[in-house]
């Protein structure tokens, strides 16, 4: 391989989900302007990672899903966000929340798939409701926004707050049909512009009992589905639903290093002696690090999925510390994927912040992305710190 040639997708790990995301590169680049101009993802996109079977990653096999591992799963995020950032972050959510209702009870799960088994999720935990009891369920109103992928949803699992006795966690999840709620338009942002998270609304819709499950047993991994026996309904909620979101990082710091080894060689650096970028040690050691810096990202990224699917398989919870080390390295990943960016931005010039530079796309995408409130760095840090030095107060959010 030449200097100039683009880096190849990576290999290790690979599966033919990773093969058939890889192969669909070409085309979300091809619609990735589109995206970002229409604010969702191309259905000529969204069409052809559906016909390649990749928005049911998480899905059981029963419903003709993948049931596929987190690092499996991550590793086809990763792909696509290699297409574009937007595409991913739709994606990503879309499989996560499609998960979430998998852990649901078997009629609720048969409400989703029984007659779709291609349904997509879409999902918001903050409760944004208010709610009345009736019999068998509850009249639900509210705004949920940021709902990333749901122009692409059939369903949405969105957060509410139930009435419980003083003290009780009263967040629960419930799945609401497409026909029972709109979408307003209120995602008018400058990076992952193209993942359509809007703001969901509901006005005095019903939820039966059936289609609500209480977030305290999430958290724990106690679920209401009876399959047991399935892998996936053991995994540990809320580091997956964290760890899923840096995914897109880890394709946008592959595509960066992409088009910087393709295009940066060449290039001649203004008011100094050389004319080819490649003969440049700034250059050379800027490469070097932002290239070190993606693959100790894609080393924490997927060791932390290996130990959600290694607990999953043992049908345990991972230990508190072990889920602050996930949401700190979460975290982490996303701090190191931008820092790399930054610095192959620095190195290829003004010019990667020009509009009409893929660079430029990238570089937003990464700084939106890592701005989520489960990834954000210094939350993880606390998090982790508190758990390793004992914290006389404990936790301070979920983990």
């Amino acid at each position: 391989m030449t200097m100039t040639e683009p880096i190849a997708a990576p290999t290790v790990g690979a599966t033919e989900l990773v093969a058939r995301a890889a192969a669909l590169v070409p085309l979300i680049r091809e619609h990735a302007a589109e995206t970002s101009e229409q604010r969702f993802v191309s259905p000529v996109v969204m069409q052809a990672l559906e016909d390649a079977g990749l928005m049911n990653l998480f899905v059981p096999k029963r419903y003709g899903g993948h049931g596929a591992s987190m690092r499996e799963s991550m590793e086809v995020l990763a792909e696509i966000a290699r297409g574009d950032g937007s595409t991913a972050w739709a994606a990503s959510l879309l499989n996560v929340c499609t998960w979430f209702a998998t852990t649901f009870s078997e009629r609720a799960q048969d409400d989703v798939f029984g007659a779709n088994p291609n349904a997509k999720v879409c999902g918001i935990f903050t409760p944004g409701s208010t709610m009345e009891r009736v019999e068998g369920g509850y009249l639900v109103s509210g705004r949920w926004p940021y709902s990333s992928g749901s122009f692409a949803a059939d369903w949405a699992a969105l957060g509410i707050g139930m009435e419980v006795p003083e003290g009780e966690d009263p967040r629960a999840l419930a799945l609401f049909s497409r026909d029972q709620f709109t979408i307003e338009p209120t995602w008018f942002v400058t990076g992952m512009k193209g993942s359509g998270s809007d703001t969901i609304v509901i006005d005095r819709q019903f939820v039966p009992d059936h289609r609500v499950q209480r977030f305290i047993g999430m958290r724990e991994a106690e679920y209401l589905t009876p399959f047991t026996e399935e892998r996936n309904s053991h995994m540990a909620f809320i580091p997956v639903a964290a760890l899923v979101l840096i995914s897109p990082q880890l394709g946008l710091a592959r595509h960066a290093l992409e088009l910087t080894v393709a295009k940066l060689p060449e290039k001649p650096v203004a008011y100094t002696k050389y004319t080819k970028a490649k003969n440049s040690p700034v250059h050379q050691l800027g490469v070097a690090e932002a290239a070190t810096t993606f693959r100790l990202a894609e080393l924490l990224a997927f060791a932390a999925a290996d130990l959600i699917d290694e607990r999953a398989t043992e049908g345990v919870l991972p230990t508190t510390q072990e889920r602050a080390q996930v949401r700190n390295d979460t975290g982490v990943v996303a701090e190191l994927v931008k820092d790399g960016i930054n610095v192959l931005l620095t190195a290829n010039g003004a010019g990667s912040f020009a509009e009409a530079n893929v660079l430029s796309r990238i570089w937003r995408d990464s700084e939106i992305g890592a701005r989520h409130a489960y990834v954000t760095p210094e939350v993880g840090k606390e998090v982790y710190g508190r758990v390793l030095l004992g914290a006389d107060d404990g936790l301070s959010m979920d983990i």
